[in-house]
């Protein structure tokens, strides 16, 4: 069966008139008699739309009218998902192809009416009336346009026998011939050429601002100074750093980073934290590996410094308010607050209304 379709393959190829391209597709291209769409190249070479889109719209248009060209019902027809589907019904309507719009049927129901055009370029021109239907599919070959003018040959003069009489030898005149009609010359018309759809210019998109793979860097907090930076405190300061390493294998600094690190330490000493309490802040829980200890130490020097010691007032107890004392009123006895004993608000405005 393979052989017999390469022979006939080649004999197909040996009748095609011209030299064969050194490269590239070959056309065999056998007339259709049925069941065929006109398809122009303005779709099927669309520089705009996607292949998806191109298919779809060859697709819609070889369907008769009626027919149910929604998302769902392409995609129980090929196998594209929705989401491809959608993408290239959007690309043929905004390129003029494809038209959506809502309408209200006289029940109430909303539908979707579906329109196509295979001429987007004509109908922006106005002018051509469109044929509304299914695809145009003729049994009977085109009609070729003649453009060259038909000459048509002058009238002549048409002799008509007669008969001659027996019994006479005179002639008889001879009748005068009518002309014939000259046929009017059949107007050719020219095509119309249909010039090349116009590209709708795409709406400009907002640009789509992507937000950044990682959170911003916050800035480094200073490093604590203390108020007085003394001899003292920077040498027990130094020694404390460099006696690091005794403690925490890890925390091995350079001269360098301990002059650096020196105002934060005296910056705790000043607030009259010891030696031990600083210690274990800087050496408890080391990460592992531990990969740059100067910066470490800067960290917890900064984040963890304790607030200063508060003074013997600051811990003393605040004094309360004093409290008016409860009295009871000589004449109702109710009960009412002041420093004297005596009587009530309510009492004491009778006695005056009586005096």
């Amino acid at each position: 069966m393979a052989t017999q379709h390469d022979i006939a393959l080649t004999r197909a190829l040996t009748g095609i008139p011209g030299p064969l391209p050194p490269s590239g597709v070959i056309h065999v291209s056998f007339p259709h008699a049925s069941r065929f769409t006109i398809v122009g190249n303005h779709l099927a070479q669309h520089d705009g739309l996607s292949l998806t889109a191109i298919g779809i719209g060859v697709h819609i248009q070889s369907l008769p009218a009626g027919s149910r060209v929604g998302i769902k019902a392409l995609t129980a027809r090929f196998a594209e998902g929705e989401t491809t589907i959608a993408a290239a019904l959007r690309e043929l309507e905004t390129h003029g192809y494809l038209h959506r719009t809502r309408a209200r049927l006289a029940n109430g129901r909303v539908i979707t009416r579906t329109v196509f055009c295979n001429q987007p370029g004509a109908v922006l021109r106005g002018g051509v009336v469109p044929v509304v239907g299914p695809a145009v599919r003729s049994t009977a070959p085109a009609p070729t346009l003649v453009r060259e003018h038909v000459r048509v040959p002058e009238p002549t003069a048409v002799l008509e026998p007669r008969p001659m009489a027996e019994t006479t030898s005179v002639p008889e005149p001879m009748p005068v011939p009518e002309p014939m009609p000259v046929p009017e010359p059949i107007p050719v018309r020219e095509p119309i050429p249909v010039p090349e759809p116009v590209p709708v210019p795409e709406a400009p998109h907002a640009p789509v601002r992507l937000p950044p793979r990682t959170a911003p860097t916050q800035p480094r907090r200073p490093l604590p100074h203390p108020q007085a930076l003394t001899p003292e405190l920077r040498q027990a300061a130094s020694a404390l750093l460099a006696d690091l390493r005794r403690h925490a294998e890890e925390l091995v600094l350079s001269e360098e980073a301990v002059e650096e690190l020196v105002p934060g330490v005296a910056a705790w000493l000043e607030r009259d934290a010891t030696t031990d309490a600083i210690r274990r802040a800087l050496t408890a829980d080391l990460p592992k590996p531990l990969k740059h200890p100067a910066r470490l130490l800067r960290h917890r020097l900064t984040a963890l410094l304790p607030p200063p010691l508060p003074g013997v007032h600051d811990l003393a107890q605040p004094r309360r308010a004093p409290v008016t004392p409860f009295q009871t009123c000589d004449g109702c006895e109710r009960a009412f607050r002041s420093h004297d004993p005596g009587h009530c608000r309510d009492c004491r405005a009778q006695y005056w209304e009586a005096a």
